[in-house]
């Protein structure tokens, strides 16, 4: 096998991902460290994903209690799943839809970082799934859990990412229609009118 080709498999690849956002519930986020940040960012992340057609799942810890996932969000991406549960990890709860199991790629963002995001990375990670977390776009009430719940899920194989990361994996290319509309809306702070 080539390097290159190597190196392709350890990229993200639109074909083969389908970004699992856990847990930006309304009645917790205002709870969890820089939440206007990790939502801005989070929305960031959605809208990035909606426009180049990667799968969206959105997952609800417990919503009766703390919530629904946050409007804005839904709002990006009205034809994305949402599933609910009541374990911490979205893989114990049973609750991911099969077209997010027969990727092989999962990446993901939300919250908490060291509680719901770990839990559910870690046992991503062990059924075999390529797992990318997007440290910019992950919270909890602690920055310093945060921290801790990074390093494990790296210590465990995770690959942690930056939005910006997952924007230019999904392109794969520069100079085309796609990549122009999204360095003006993503990239330059530019809305397209």
């Amino acid at each position: 096998m080539k390097s290159t080709e190597r190196g392709s498999d350890m990229l993200m690849q639109i074909d083969q991902a389908t970004l699992l956002v856990v847990d930006i519930q309304d009645k917790l986020l205002p709870a969890v460290d820089q939440a206007d940040a990790m939502l801005a960012a989070s929305l960031w992340l959605v809208g990035v994903a909606h426009d180049t057609g990667l799968p969206i799942v959105f997952s609800e810890q417990y919503p009766r209690g703390l919530g629904h996932t946050e409007a804005s969000l839904l709002a990006l991406a009205p034809q994305a799943a949402v599933v609910e549960k009541l374990h911490f990890s979205c893989v114990a709860a049973d609750c991911l839809p099969d077209s997010l199991l027969a990727r092989k790629q999962v990446i993901v963002c939300g919250m908490e970082t060291h509680v719901c995001v770990l839990q559910t990375v870690l046992q991503l990670l062990a059924q075999g799934k390529q797992v990318f977390v997007v440290a910019d776009a992950v919270a909890s009430r602690r920055d310093s859990d945060k921290q801790l719940g990074l390093q494990r899920m790296q210590a465990a194989g995770a690959v942690l990412v930056s939005r910006e990361m997952v924007l230019f994996e999904m392109l794969g290319v520069a100079g085309s229609e796609l990549f122009k509309a999204m360095s003006r809306k993503y990239l330059m702070g530019v809305q397209p009118g």
